[in-house]
């Protein structure tokens, strides 16, 4: 049997950290872009490129928008995107089942 595909916009790690992150939000939830770069620890440079990444593959919706003067960034888990996740993490467990992990 061939090991399965896996996703290669979700398997970078960082991209990865962001999907997780997203998929626990209730579906149609959004998180603040200051919070998920405190909660991931990365910079707003580096989470804005895989933020894009994730952007491009419709995995994510990105809402920008103002609270009072102050602009706020939004970023949701699409359904596609939710349903990448799922494909990535069935993936991942027959790759490590297949290696002989524990199910």
């Amino acid at each position: 049997m061939a090991p399965p595909d896996l996703d290669p916009v979700i398997h970078a790690q960082a991209r990865l950290r962001v999907v997780a992150a997203l998929n626990v939000l209730a579906d149609g939830d959004e998180m603040a872009f200051g919070s998920m770069k405190e909660l991931l620890g990365m910079t707003a440079g580096n989470l804005s490129v895989h933020l894009t990444k994730l952007e491009e593959a419709g995995y994510v919706r990105i809402t920008k928008t103002h609270k009072g003067r102050t602009p706020v960034t939004f970023v949701a888990l699409t359904k596609r995107g939710r349903l990448a996740f799922e494909e990535y993490t069935k993936a991942i467990r027959a790759l490590l089942d297949n290696a002989g992990g524990v199910t």
